[in-house]
């Protein structure tokens, strides 16, 4: 059996992180049409970002639990594929040091 970790982007613009046994787009589709009245059901539309497969369920989990303790920053590196990024936007928030801005001037 393979379990889906995924990431939404909900209309509001904030991530919302989960796992399913299910069929990713079949899930997605649960979240677009609101069936279960949770944290997207007042953010839809959303669109899937970021989707991983584990065969453990004890590792899908732990990776659902990592990546949302993360910032947005990493979150957003994360869904770009830019992995590099990862380990400095963590010790910059262990550090207590302020992210990057990603504003343009």
């Amino acid at each position: 059996m393979q379990i889906s970790v995924y990431m939404l982007e909900c209309f509001d613009g904030s991530f919302y992180t989960g796992l399913t046994r299910k069929e990713i787009g079949a899930r997605v589709w649960e979240h677009e049409q609101g069936i279960y009245h949770g944290y997207t059901h007042g953010r839809r539309p959303v669109k899937l970002v970021f989707c991983e497969i584990y065969d453990r369920i004890d590792d899908a989990i732990n990776r659902e639990r990592q990546i949302k303790g993360w910032s947005r920053a990493k979150k957003k590196a994360l869904i770009a594929g830019h992995y590099e990024k990862l380990p400095s936007l963590s010790e910059n928030r262990q550090r207590g040091h302020p992210l990057p801005s990603t504003s343009s001037g």
